[in-house]
């Protein structure tokens, strides 16, 4: 081959190669491309798809606690998306809102709030790659549960308060002596989240609980004789309870009225009274409401009688071990059920004891009081769901507790608002 003809051949290759060249740098621009629009434009499409979740669990949240509040919840929840860039214009965004949802697990439950937002957001690099515009769908439900009348705290018969014990003096739970507290119908629950003795039991004290009914803790507990009880072991790392008690306190009072001794029967009517309670002479109560603005003190010897009666302390109270203490609560009326209630915040001392004879039916709520049960060996006890801050049992005989719900107090749990998905 000659020079000439070599010189032909490169004359002819090199447009061709050159050619080539063009094309891949223009596949590689338009790769670039397609990378950019994938970081820049995927990057804005995760931030607005964060964007609207935040504001659609924002908005399910208002729409449930307006709607519980008797509110207008459609437009506050509107309002709470606009307020969080979403201003359901029908074009860049849509703001959906249906009650009940209208798919999903809660479908068909009026007591959950969907919240569907719709964003459309335009891209800066994808229409290069034919994606003008990329869509991102955020859904929220949100439950409203409204407030329901019902036995309180679960319908445990014996509760302890404290969210947090010592060991030493502030114990949440405690059974010593030689007391022996027999549950029936309910159970017991201690709401300390005290690791080590959230519930303590040391000398002979014991727990029996009679049926089925838990034993539960929700921290842990430090117990001498695994034998004194029953069952054993009690359940621990249980659920907490809200505190203040997540339900509605009664709202009870005596208005003017004044209460009155009758000299004759010895009986004191229903009403206000401010001094130790009761006043000297009184064995007997007469059926109704007592708000008492001093301490209740039942000495040894001493009787107390009151058929559907309701005791309002704002002091301490004490029935001593010798005295006979017979006390049952209102069948009916808007405080059927409560025996005894020591308002949130007295944290006085609440010492229920008694004689033989001795016999209490109805709730005894002191949900910020330092309870002590003292043994009696009452063969009636406490037909009673008793509820204290901590609670102390001790003494040298048996304490009984029979809970039964229609005997005892029913509460309106407060409203929950719930983000559930």
């Amino acid at each position: 081959m000659s020079l000439k003809d070599s010189s032909f051949r490169l004359h002819l290759n090199g447009p061709s190669e050159r050619g080539q060249a063009i094309i891949l740098i223009v596949f590689g621009i338009l790769g670039l491309l397609g990378m950019a629009a994938l970081a820049i434009d995927g990057g804005n499409a995760y931030v607005d798809q964060h964007r609207a979740q935040t504001a659609a669990d924002a908005t399910a949240l208002t729409g449930a606690i307006t709607r519980i509040e008797g509110g207008n919840w459609r437009q506050a929840a509107l309002d709470t998306a606009r307020a969080n860039g979403y201003d359901n214009n029908g074009t860049t965004n849509t703001v959906e809102l249906n009650t009940p949802p209208v798919s999903g697990p809660y479908e068909g439950n009026s007591e959950y709030i969907q919240v569907i937002i719709t964003s459309h957001l335009e891209t800066y690099f994808g229409p290069v790659i034919g994606i003008p515009q990329v869509t991102t769908v955020a859904v929220a439900v949100s439950q409203s549960k409204p407030a329901v009348l019902g036995p309180m705290f679960d319908g445990y018969a014996l509760v302890s308060l404290a969210p947090h014990s010592d060991c030493v003096n502030k114990q949440a739970f405690v059974v010593h002596g030689e007391a022996t507290i027999s549950v029936e119908g309910g159970g017991i629950f201690v709401n300390s989240d005290n690791s080590k003795c959230a519930f303590t039991s040391y000398g002979s004290g014991s727990v029996r609980i009679n049926d089925s009914s838990p034993f539960t803790i929700v921290g842990g507990a430090s117990i001498q004789k695994p034998q004194l009880l029953t069952p054993f072991p009690p359940q621990v790392g249980g659920a907490p309870m809200a505190y203040p008690p997540a339900f509605q306190m009664p709202k009870i009072g005596c208005g003017s009225k004044i209460a009155e001794v009758n000299e004759e029967d010895s009986s004191l009517s229903p009403g206000n009274w401010d001094g130790d309670f009761p006043p000297e002479g009184v064995n007997k109560l007469q059926g109704g409401t007592y708000c008492i603005g001093g301490n209740v003190l039942v000495d040894d010897g001493q009787t107390l009688i009151g058929h559907g009666v309701t005791l309002v302390v704002d002091g301490t109270l004490r029935f001593s071990g010798r005295a006979d203490v017979q006390l049952t609560a209102p069948k009916s009326g808007n405080f059927a059920g409560l025996l005894i209630y020591v308002p949130l915040g007295n944290r006085s001392r609440v010492v229920l004891n008694g004689n033989e004879d001795s016999e209490f039916q109805g709730t005894i709520l002191a949900p910020s009081a330092d309870v002590h049960l003292n043994g009696n060996g009452s063969a009636h006890g406490f037909r009673s769901q008793i509820i204290g801050y901590y609670i102390d049992v001790d003494g040298t005989d048996n304490i009984i507790i029979q809970y039964r719900d229609e005997q005892n107090y029913d509460a309106f749990k407060m409203p929950e608002v719930i983000l559930s998905q």
